[in-house]
């Protein structure tokens, strides 16, 4: 695994780091984000979605990123589209 740090939230404090990766060797995103609220879990768990099981599977969670992070996800969508990893 090769992970190659992206970006982290502007605002962050210390012990609060939503962070972004991506996984070189495999050519996925990581998170690192804040965790859920029992009722916003639960209610991910609940909500059918066409050819998605109800719930959460083992392997699986749910995490929180602040909207202020979009232009970090972008550019770490786009380090996966892009040349630089071929």
């Amino acid at each position: 695994m090769a992970l190659r740090f992206i970006g982290i939230d502007p605002q962050s404090h210390d012990g609060e780091s939503p962070t972004v990766w991506v996984d070189e060797t495999s050519r996925e995103l990581v998170f690192q984000g804040w965790t859920p609220s029992p009722e916003l879990e639960a209610e991910c768990a609940a909500t059918e979605i066409p050819g998605h099981g109800i719930g959460i599977p083992a392997g699986e969670a749910v995490v929180r990123m602040p909207a202020r992070m979009t232009a970090v996800i972008r550019e770490a969508c786009d380090a996966l589209d892009g040349a630089d990893l071929a």
